[in-house]
C-alpha cells in the first residue's frame, strides 16, 4: 500500500470531523473572543479552513515564505460569513486530498522548508508536514473551536465517540 493510500483515510475522516465543528460556527459571533489575547471564532474557522491548503502545497512545491522578502506576509482572511468559512474549506479539502492522492511515496520523503523573510524556520519531509501541519495541526485547532462553541452554548458534535452533546457519531 502507498503512502497517500494509507494517509488518505484518516485524512477524510479528520477533515470530515473538522467540517462538523465548522458548521456550528455562530454567524452572530465571527467576531467573538474568549479574552482580549484570543483569535476570535471567525478567525480559528477560518485558519481550519486554510490548513488543507497546506497538504498541495507541502507536496508540491519545495517550501512556502510566509513573509518573502519585499512581499506581503501571509494573513489569516477574515471572514465575511460562516459560508465563506465553509466554502473555502472545501476549496482546501478537495485540493489537499487531490494532492495526497496523485503524491507517490518519493515525494513524501522530500524535503519541504518553512521560511520568514527568506530565512528558513525549518525544514522537514513533505510527509512530517502533512501530519503535523495539517492533520495535527487541524486536530489542535478543532479542538479549540470546540471549546469556543462550549462556552457560547452551542452544541458540540461527537467526534471520536459521544460528546456532552450527542451521544454518538
Amino acid at each position: 500500500m502507498s503512502l497517500s493510500q494509507a494517509i488518505l483515510p484518516e485524512f477524510d475522516q479528520e477533515m470530515a470531523a473538522t467540517r462538523k465543528v465548522l458548521e456550528r460556527i455562530p454567524e452572530d459571533k465571527l467576531d467573538w473572543k474568549i479574552h482580549e489575547k484570543s483569535n476570535s471564532i471567525g478567525w480559528v474557522g477560518m485558519h481550519l479552513a486554510e490548513i488543507p491548503k497546506w497538504a498541495d502545497l507541502s507536496l508540491n512545491q519545495d517550501s512556502l515564505d510566509v513573509a518573502p522578502p519585499g512581499g506581503e506576509p501571509y494573513r489569516t482572511p477574515v471572514p465575511a460569513s460562516k459560508q465563506e468559512i465553509l466554502d473555502r474549506f472545501d476549496q482546501n479539502v478537495a485540493s489537499g486530498r487531490k494532492a495526497i492522492a496523485a503524491a507517490s511515496d518519493e515525494q513524501f520523503a522530500k524535503p519541504w522548508a518553512l521560511l520568514k523573510g527568506g530565512q528558513t524556520i525549518f525544514t522537514t519531509t513533505r510527509g512530517a508536514m502533512l501530519r503535523s501541519f495539517v492533520l495535527s495541526h487541524s486536530i489542535h485547532h478543532r479542538a479549540h473551536l470546540c471549546v469556543y462553541l462550549r462556552v457560547n452554548d452551542v452544541p458540540v458534535p461527537a467526534l471520536y465517540g459521544p460528546s456532552g452533546d450527542e451521544s454518538g457519531m
